[in-house]
């Protein structure tokens, strides 16, 4: 446990250090280091060269010689729209977050808690994206040019890909929404299982990745619907949304 806590501290510095060179560092505005400690929430990756890392990469491939072209279009649709507009399909027209105000401040603090909670685990974990591995693979990815990009910048971010940051937005703000649009929960809950296999089919992770993107946002957006301080900015979404008709649970 020692040693968990020790290589969580690294973590979470290394993200600091490198939030102050970057624009808008994140912070955590409702959670705390201990809630999102990913020694607590999520196993371990397989290993570089394993058995388990060599089946994941096989099934990989396997996907991206069978994707369609139909699906490879809504996977870059879904890399390039990385917030909560990509369940307003699912929920409806009404779903306007600019007509939307408390709601859109809520899904914003959600997003802030989940990005910083999915950074500190890429960065605890520290395993390399696939197409690093296997060039073979990069000019599949939705986007080759930041792969290769990322992969020849000395000490470049390679070692990200466990979780995936998409997807565990995807989980975490489907989790928020399903509770608040119950009416819905199970188009919602169907859009961020859809959403989160889409950076499968972009070649940006295994789907260990994702698995662990499943357990992280639902473990943050369960801890964010039931925390104290953020009650205030739920009950408000919540209000909206039955005003705007697009919920009518109380």
């Amino acid at each position: 446990m020692t040693k968990q806590i020790t290589l969580f501290a690294l973590a979470l510095s290394a993200l600091t250090a490198w939030g102050q060179t970057a624009p808008g560092p994140k912070k955590l505005k409702f959670l705390t280091p201990a809630d999102i400690n990913p020694a607590r929430l999520l196993p371990p990756p397989p290993a570089d060269g394993s058995e388990a890392q060599v089946q994941e990469m096989a099934d990989l491939k396997r996907l991206l010689n069978h994707r369609t072209p139909e699906r490879f279009t809504q996977a870059k649709w879904d890399q390039d729209h990385e917030d909560a507009t990509a369940f307003s399909d699912v929920i409806g027209p009404a779903f306007d977050l600019k007509a939307l105000p408390a709601t859109a401040r809520l899904l914003a603090d959600v997003e802030n808690d989940q990005s910083v909670a999915a950074s500190a685990a890429k960065e605890y974990f520290h395993r390399v994206f696939p197409a690093v591995i296997d060039t073979s693979i990069t000019d599949l990815n939705c986007d080759p040019a930041a792969v290769r990009a990322g992969a020849a910048k000395p000490g470049g971010r390679v070692r990200r890909s466990y979780p995936s940051g998409h997807a565990t937005l995807g989980y975490s703000v489907g989790v928020v929404l399903a509770t608040l649009i119950p009416e819905k929960a199970q188009a919602i809950e169907a859009r961020a299982s859809e959403y989160g296999y889409s950076r499968e089919v972009c070649a940006e992770h295994y789907h260990s990745d994702v698995d662990a993107s499943h357990a992280l946002g639902v473990a943050v957006g369960t801890m964010l619907l039931n925390n104290a301080a953020l009650k205030p900015e739920i009950d408000s979404a919540r209000a909206e949304l039955r005003a705007a008709r697009i919920t009518t649970v109380k």
